[in-house]
């Protein structure tokens, strides 16, 4: 836990309901910042009446923050106002799904990671 505490550069946390949104700024071990973005929701364990919290997360490498700056703004602002997003704002490889592809009847919500 203390390495952890070492590498973070900045945190904030946005509370938003029931969920709370953590953007941690990190330093890898070569230097690099990087961000995490987590998830928090608290829920209830009816089995044993306890509150645990479900946590997701998502790292964001420096690399990357470009592309995901652009696909995000170009979807909130469909969300907001309707207009569909330039297709630059989006990575130009078309993901498609392959015969190695399995579909396996489940979602992020199915899975348990509050490990």
């Amino acid at each position: 836990m203390e390495n952890q505490d070492k590498n973070e550069v900045l945190s904030r946390a946005v509370k938003a309901g029931k969920r709370t949104y953590f953007f941690d700024v990190k330093r890898s071990r070569n230097e690099e910042m990087y961000l995490t973005i987590t998830e928090s929701k608290r829920k209830f364990n009816a089995d044993n009446g306890n509150f645990f919290y479900e946590k997701h997360k998502i790292f964001l490498y420096k690399e990357d923050f470009e592309k995901f700056k652009n696909a995000l703004s170009g979807v909130i602002e469909f969300i907001e106002n309707g207009t569909v997003p330039e297709e630059t704002f989006f990575e130009n490889d078309k993901f498609e799904k392959t015969e190695d592809d399995m579909d396996l009847g489940i979602t992020f919500d199915d899975i348990d990671l509050s490990l």
